[in-house]
């Protein structure tokens, strides 16, 4: 359930207006190019991308192997492309993570906002 580590992680996340970089704190910067950091590990580490395919791949054989219409066929296909859905808005994030450590780059200077 919750520990500690549940605590710290909700306590550190990142709740700044990414969408104005340039009025963010050198401090606040700094935490975005960590956070960046942090998930291009992420995508970087293959066996986590084997992991998340293989779950995307069992997923899409699931709906392939699904014949009926019925109401119940019909829900468990939503709830399954919701699924395969919230694990692409997950690598998104992550995604989004390291562009925007990437837009700060590793000097203090902010680029100009879009």
């Amino acid at each position: 359930m919750i520990n500690n580590d549940t605590v710290e992680f909700y306590n550190n996340r990142l709740t700044y207006d990414l969408s104005q970089i340039s009025k963010l704190t050198t401090s606040q910067k700094d935490q975005v190019r960590h956070y960046g950091s942090q998930a291009e590990a992420l995508l970087k580490h293959r066996d986590l991308a084997m992991f998340i395919h293989h779950y995307k791949f069992s997923i899409a054989d699931e709906l392939a192997n699904m014949r009926g219409h019925l109401l119940d066929d019909n829900t468990k296909r939503v709830a399954l492309s919701n699924e395969l859905v919230g694990i692409d808005n997950f690598v998104g994030s992550l995604k989004r993570a390291v562009y925007l450590k990437n837009r700060l780059g590793n000097t203090t200077e902010v680029p100009d906002s879009e």
